[in-house]
Formats: structure tokens, C-alpha cells, sequence
């Protein structure tokens, strides 16, 4: 108790806490963009109980981790190494050997799932026909089995919930400002989810930028794992000049669309 109370006493402890919980829902977007994407799949009675359930095992996995902190940062030690026999120092040995560790292993394989998943919407969302086609003769796609989803949530749940408390223990030391900044980001990711997958499911053009995000961070998450760090502010940085653009290109479409409705014309399509 007189722990807590000296850590509600101390700035530094809130400062870490706010930092903290900006860095969580930042890195949580990544994955509520994934969930958003999946759940739409399904039918819209579905929809919703898809995304908190899979927002729910976001929670208790991160809270999970958390309580076994020394495991969690045990996985940042090297399993094995791959000598790179192209380079050698002075004494004919190789200059640099590429190590992996479970996390490494985790971000890689993560990556890898993310691309081929994202690779596979972008397909569908290209050619629908053969997705509604194949829907009709194997009794529906995986992606609109409502258990099919949320196993591949559950999958991307582990590898953005390793990276999160990765992230949550290399900023602070104190567990219960860990605790609460991983509630509150999952509380935002909750509320936000709704919206967010409304508003992707009635702009086809945002779906196709958001597996555009996928694939960008799919890539990112195999770069981490090979030990090529790529920074998450140009990440982001990206991703928001993206999302602005195509916000001025629906603004557009919209005026366009309201001046052909006051000349009784009909409004220009969507493609």
C-alpha cells in the first residue's frame, strides 16, 4: 500500500503512465485496424461481438504477460544464430552472426501472417466474384466463419501483445503503471472500435488503404524481427499522410456527389 501511495505521490510515475498509455493506443491501432477488417467479414449480427471479444483476449493476453514479466523479457534473449559466412574479420571468423529470439521469431512470424492475410483481402476486394463464388460452394469463406476469425484474431493478438508489454517494460519499472496504461489503451481501443469499423465498412476505398497499413506493417514487423529497426514515428507518420489524403479525396468525391445532386444529375460512381 505505502507503494502505491509513494508511486500516486511521484511525477516521474505520472509522467510514465501518460507517455505510456499514448504509446499503447498508438501501437494498439495496428491491431483494432486488423480486427476492424476481419469482423466486417462476417454478418453484421456477428460484427459486434466479434471485436470485443477479440479486444477482450487483447486484454487478458496483455494482462496475462504482464504477470510473468521475467518470461516476457526472457524472450528477448538469442535461441540460436545464423553465422553470415559472406564477411570475415581478421582471424577468418565470421563479422557478424544474425541472432534470433523467441521475440524475434514471434514479429517475423506475425509479419508474415499479416502480409499473407492482408495480400489475401486486397485479392478479394479486387475480385469479388471468385470470393462469392468460393463462398457459395464451400458453405462460406473462412474469413466469414465467425470462428475462423476470431482464431486469427487471437493470433495477431499475441503478436501485438508481445510487442506492447515489450514496450511497457523498456519504458517503466513500476507493474501497476504497466497495468493501468495497457487498461485505458484497450478501454479506447473498445470504444473506438465501432466507429472505426463503420466507418471503413462504408468507404470501400478506406478498406483498400487500410490492408494497404497491414502490409506496411506486416513488412515492419519481419524488418523488427531480422533486427532492422524501422523507426514507428515514420511508420505513423506515413500512415496519417495516407489517411489524410484520402480523407481530401472523400471530401472531394462528397462535394462532387452534392453538385450533381443540385443539378439533378446523377452522382458520379465510386471506383
Amino acid at each position: 500500500m505505502d507503494s502505491l501511495m509513494a508511486l500516486v505521490s511521484d511525477p516521474t510515475a505520472w509522467a510514465a503512465l501518460i507517455t505510456l498509455i499514448v504509446m499503447e493506443v498508438v501501437l494498439g491501432i495496428d491491431n483494432l485496424v486488423f480486427i476492424s477488417i476481419l469482423s466486417n467479414k462476417l454478418p453484421p449480427e456477428q460484427r459486434t461481438k466479434a471485436r470485443r471479444i477479440g479486444i477482450g483476449l487483447a486484454l487478458v493476453m496483455r494482462l496475462a504477460l504482464l504477470s510473468t514479466i521475467a518470461f516476457i523479457v526472457g524472450l528477448t534473449a538469442p535461441v540460436f544464430e545464423l553465422p553470415w559466412h559472406g564477411t570475415l574479420n581478421e582471424h577468418g571468423e565470421p563479422a557478424w552472426e544474425l541472432a534470433f529470439s523467441w521475440r524475434d521469431i514471434i514479429l517475423i512470424a506475425g509479419g508474415l501472417f499479416l502480409i499473407w492475410k492482408a495480400t489475401t483481402e486486397i485479392h478479394h476486394n479486387v475480385d469479388p466474384a471468385k470470393e462469392t463464388e468460393g463462398s457459395a460452394s464451400a458453405g462460406g469463406a473462412a474469413a466469414k466463419n465467425f470462428g475462423a476469425t476470431i482464431v486469427q484474431i487471437l493470433l495477431l493478438d499475441l503478436v501485438f501483445s508481445v510487442d506492447s508489454i515489450l514496450t511497457a517494460v523498456g519504458m517503466t519499472d513500476h507493474l501497476p503503471v504497466m497495468v493501468i496504461a495497457v487498461v485505458v489503451a484497450v478501454l479506447v481501443m473498445l470504444l473506438a472500435a465501432d466507429p472505426l469499423a463503420n466507418f471503413i465498412h462504408h468507404n470501400p476505398t478506406v478498406v483498400m488503404l487500410a490492408l494497404g497499413f497491414l502490409l506496411m506493417i506486416g513488412a515492419t514487423l519481419i524488418a523488427d524481427g531480422f533486427g532492422v529497426h524501422v523507426p514507428k514515428g515514420y511508420i505513423y507518420a506515413a500512415m496519417a499522410f495516407s489517411a489524410l489524403v484520402e480523407g481530401l479525396n472523400m471530401a472531394s468525391r462528397n462535394a462532387a456527389k452534392k453538385r450533381a445532386e443540385r443539378k439533378g444529375e446523377a452522382p458520379p460512381s465510386i471506383h
